[in-house]
């Protein structure tokens, strides 16, 4: 039936109206219970109306039948939710609601939703986590961003706390720039909520997180201790120092308990791409590298791939955006290449992520070539993966089994899948995932297949940094629906 223009806009506003009554049971919730909630791994904490329900319809790539998601139905969800004294978890009401229709077995929706969650109900305040320190050593694109989401999902605080940004001293101001920094972003917009700044006492207090900022250039030389710090979790965003020798040094510092390295790392030092190599980490790790970008972006995908179909060989190609090492306009460079004009030039370049790719997953090694050309743009990279299977196969049964796994497998929070034929890189800013498949791009005749990958190679690496950083302090949360 067609709908009226009165009835059109009259759902918009009982939609609206679901929607606002949300935001108080979600942020209860958060600060309360520590149960963070999403659909379809789109978060809702701190999220508007029209970013909810832009989150429901997203639901619909998202399902076999195409519907967007009902804000009654996850409305309901949240209510029981908010009844049940929950203990810390992380729940997706989308796929809540997915297992409902396809495994209610006459349940209603409140009896379902209390039977899931069953093994968390009435363990409010009975969660045995404890808040682990974090020092951010370095404050460049990568530190800010870890930054903003770690005061992002501080919740309770029991679960990863920012206390403090260690920084060469670069002017009188120093404070006030570095906060200017982490208060506005060219690429990735405002910062979503308050900063203030304490010169006396050199802290930025940002949205309730009291955060000291230490001046050192030597990284063995802090005792952080004295502010309050004591067996913290050390970022080193520098990527000065990428070998055991050169990371130990933090570890020499009193209130520095294992240090987490935003670059591939080498040596023997475990290269972790959560979602892949996560169960490597072991209590006795005391320093661990988080590769790099493009090897968190491709190692889910060839690993979801090879899992299926196998890998013979392959080459990865790099469309990646400019980076700080570059410069801007030509000059003396010690790399190759790399001294042309980044804002004018497409640059080839080496890339080290097919090698580290084979280091988070072995049974890669020897398997795979790589190259990469950066090209003038600031951020939103993207990964060519063009294989060889052992197995033939068409273009809609890979799409079909990676929108699978985007949606069920356990690599869901690094596999996301488009399949508009409008996106373009800007559309990934911001993304969450250490990957998005392109459906519409991909390529394949017989046992070849050519997989685009788009990846925020800024936040969607930073947080893959942050769940490594989760497993090796070990506040995990449970997750929701198994």
């Amino acid at each position: 039936m067609t709908q009226t223009t009165d009835q059109c806009l009259g759902e918009w506003i009982d939609r609206e109206a679901q929607a606002e009554a949300m935001i108080p049971l979600i942020g209860q919730l958060y600060r309360n219970n520590n149960v963070v909630t999403s659909i379809y791994g789109r978060g809702l904490i701190n999220r508007s109306v029209i970013a909810i329900l832009k989150a429901h319809r997203f639901a619909r790539h998202r399902v076999s039948d195409h519907e967007e998601l009902s804000v009654h139905d996850t409305f309901q969800i949240l209510k029981t939710m908010s009844d049940m004294a929950l203990g810390a978890a992380s729940v997706d009401l989308g796929k809540l609601v997915g297992k409902f229709r396809a495994e209610g077995n006459g349940r209603n929706l409140d009896q379902f939703v209390r039977e899931e969650l069953a093994e968390i109900a009435g363990k409010r305040n009975t969660n045995p986590r404890k808040g682990t320190d974090v020092v951010l050593y370095g404050f460049g694109r990568i530190g800010r961003l870890l930054a903003r989401i770690l005061v992002e999902k501080t919740g309770g605080g029991d679960g990863l706390r920012l206390r403090a940004i260690v920084v060469r001293k670069g002017s009188d101001d120093d404070l006030v720039k570095r906060a200017s920094l982490l208060r506005r972003d060219s690429v990735h917009g405002p910062f979503d909520g308050t900063i203030t700044v304490d010169g006396e006492r050199n802290t930025l207090t940002v949205n309730g997180n009291l955060v000291q900022v230490i001046y050192s250039n030597d990284p063995s030389s802090v005792d952080y201790t004295q502010y309050g710090i004591e067996q913290a979790l050390l970022v080193d965003n520098t990527g000065k120092w990428r070998d055991a020798e050169g990371l130990s040094l933090h570890l020499k510092c009193p209130g520095v308990d294992r240090v987490v390295l935003t670059a591939p790392g080498k040596g023997a030092l475990k290269n972790i791409v959560h979602g892949i190599n996560h169960g490597e980490i072991t209590a006795d790790d005391k320093i661990i590298t988080a590769a790099s970008c493009t090897t968190n972006a491709i190692v889910p995908v060839l690993k979801a791939i090879y899992d299926k179909f196998g890998i013979v060989h392959g080459h990865v190609e790099t469309v990646h955006s400019y980076t700080n090492d570059q410069n801007l306009i030509d000059n003396f460079h010690k790399g190759s290449r790399r001294g042309r004009s980044a804002p004018l030039n497409m640059v080839i370049t080496e890339t080290g992520a097919a090698t580290a790719a084979a280091k988070a997953l072995p049974v890669l090694k020897g398997k795979l070539t790589g190259n990469a050309i950066r090209v003038p743009t600031p951020n939103v990279s993207m990964a060519i993966l063009n294989l060889t299977l052992e197995k033939a196969t068409d273009r809609d049964e890979v799409n079909e089994y990676l929108r699978q796994m985007a949606m069920h497998s356990d690599l869901q929070k690094q596999i996301d899948f488009v399949n508009s034929p409008e996106v373009v890189s800007t559309d990934f800013v911001g993304s969450r995932h250490a990957g998005v498949v392109d459906a519409e791009a991909t390529i394949c005749n017989d046992n070849r297949v050519v997989l685009y990958v788009w990846y925020d190679n800024e936040f969607g690496y930073s947080h893959q940094v942050v769940r490594v950083m989760e497993e090796m302090a070990g506040v995990n949360p449970p997750v929701f629906p198994h």
